[in-house]
């Protein structure tokens, strides 16, 4: 099964994702979700496999987020649009992310990637 973990580095939460993977000796693609953004493509397709509501990949809890007021912004914008937003900047985006061949993973909740994985 080929996996892909897109983490920002500096986050904790990525920090115990990852080691949730190494201590389980689970083979991934490790990608830096600031140097390797998804790009729109990749989104689309995330968000239909994962049957996961698109606002739901915005990390509402970053700075950049609260700057460019999305909670007020996002219930106007069409999903291209908010794929578009999400695909300019990879903060803008909720991590880890965990792709798996047909199920997409967001945030770390290690039962549910226990269940998954």
């Amino acid at each position: 099964m080929n996996i892909v973990f897109i983490e920002y580095p500096k986050c904790s939460t990525c920090k115990k994702a990852k080691a949730f993977l190494e201590n389980r000796n689970i083979k991934f693609e490790d990608r830096n979700i600031v140097e390797n953004n998804p790009n729109a493509k990749e989104l689309e397709e995330w968000i239909r496999v994962s049957n996961i509501p698109i606002n739901k990949f915005f990390n509402t809890s970053g700075i950049l987020y609260r700057q460019m007021e999305l909670s007020k912004k996002l219930a106007n914008l069409s999903d291209s649009e908010k794929i578009k937003i999400l695909s300019s900047n990879g903060m803008l985006v909720k991590r880890p992310l965990l792709i798996l061949e047909n199920k997409v993973l967001i945030g770390f909740k290690e039962k549910e990637w226990e269940n998954e994985i």
